[in-house]
Order: C-alpha cells, then sequence, then structure tokens
C-alpha cells in the first residue's frame, strides 16, 4: 500500500458538515476532487468489485434485486454493531483506496483534494493528503441537516454521527478548519482564501521537486 507523496489534501467533516458542499467550490476553483463516497457506491452497484465480497462476507440477503449493495438494510446491521461495521469496512476501504490513488495519479487539477469522511477514523487512509482540511459544524446543526437529507429521525441520524470520529478528534488532526455553520457566501470567500494558500503550497512542492 502506497501512499500519495504529492501535494494534496485530504478534506474530512462529519455526516451532514458540508464536506460536498466545500468540495464542489474547490472543483470549481480548478482542483481535482477524489471522492471516497462516490469510489465507494461504484463499488457497491451491479457488477461493483465489491458486490461478491459482501455477498460471501454477509449473505445473499444484503444484495438488492438488481445486484447492488442494499444500502438500508446494511445500514440497520453494522451501525451500533462494531464488529459488523470492522468486516464491512476491511472489505470495502482497502479497495476505495485502491481505486482513490489511481484517480489522484491520473487527476488534472491544480492539485488533488481527497475527500472521504473517515479519513481520520482508520488506518488504511494514513498517508492520503499533505494538509488535513476539516469541515466543522456544531453537531445540533448536523443532525439537523442529516435529519433532512436523509429523512432519518434524530436518535438515527446521532447514531451515524456517534459512529464515526469525534469533532475534538478530527479538529485534533486538522491543519486547517472550514466552520461551515455560516452563510453559503461566507463558506466560498474562505474556501476560496484557502485555495490561494494551497496553490502557493503546490507551486512550492513542484518546485522543490516533490511533484
Amino acid at each position: 500500500m502506497m501512499d500519495y507523496t504529492r501535494f494534496s489534501i485530504g478534506l474530512t467533516g462529519g455526516i451532514g458538515s458540508g464536506k460536498t458542499f466545500v468540495s464542489d467550490i474547490f472543483a470549481e476553483l480548478g482542483a481535482a476532487i477524489v471522492d471516497a463516497d462516490v469510489v465507494s457506491r461504484g463499488l457497491t452497484m451491479p457488477g461493483g468489485a465489491g458486490i461478491e465480497p459482501i455477498r460471501k462476507a454477509f449473505g445473499e440477503a444484503f444484495i438488492g434485486a438488481d445486484g447492488a449493495l442494499d444500502r438500508a438494510k446494511m445500514r440497520e446491521r453494522v451501525f451500533g454493531n462494531p464488529a459488523e461495521r470492522l468486516r464491512l469496512e476491511s472489505i470495502l476501504h482497502p479497495l476505495i483506496r485502491d481505486i482513490c490513488f489511481q484517480q489522484a495519479l491520473e487527476a488534472d487539477g491544480s492539485y488533488v483534494i481527497f475527500a472521504n469522511p473517515l479519513l481520520v477514523d482508520l488506518p488504511v487512509w494514513k498517508g492520503m493528503g499533505t494538509r488535513i482540511l476539516v469541515v466543522d459544524c456544531p453537531e445540533p446543526l448536523q443532525v439537523e441537516r442529516v435529519m433532512r437529507r436523509s429523512n432519518l429521525s434524530a436518535e438515527q441520524a446521532k447514531a451515524i454521527i456517534a459512529a464515526q470520529a469525534t469533532r475534538q478528534q478530527r479538529l485534533a488532526r486538522a491543519d486547517d478548519v472550514i466552520v461551515n455553520d455560516r452563510s453559503a457566501d461566507e463558506v466560498r470567500r474562505e474556501v476560496e482564501r484557502l485555495h490561494t494558500v494551497y496553490l502557493k503550497l503546490a507551486q512550492e512542492a513542484v518546485l522543490s521537486g516533490k511533484r
């Protein structure tokens, strides 16, 4: 397992923090986004490389009639059950990492951003990001967003949040933080400011021979 050695940003944050909104702005500004969630969905679609290992580990009941992972059923199985969650992660995350690494090597952009909600949660993601950017927001706002976006109860939203790294754990690893409890325009200005910083760092990395 190799680390991505070129200048890159590891973008992370809890569910409902607004990572996608932030990464979309970075993409508009010219950064190349490698999104672990998008890769994961591809692996668990019909014919995806994750389907057969999941079928063998969990059984046919977790594969839908269309051949895709039954996400709702799997969510019920793994949330609140650390052993089962670890089993699923051990199947998917090495596959996701390999694809993300390859996408980063092939990316065409000012620099690469690895967007990954579990970047600081799992050792498999160590080394993916020269700097860590955390998108943060207060937990009540996080719960509200998850409930609204995914049509979940407060209890379900809190269970998902509890299964991820804590805000404190993410912030302890952060080189940069965007607090996403403000207007879209304010968040955009902060992304633009960081993009300018990252462009300079990426250029310095090129000059030093690291890219």
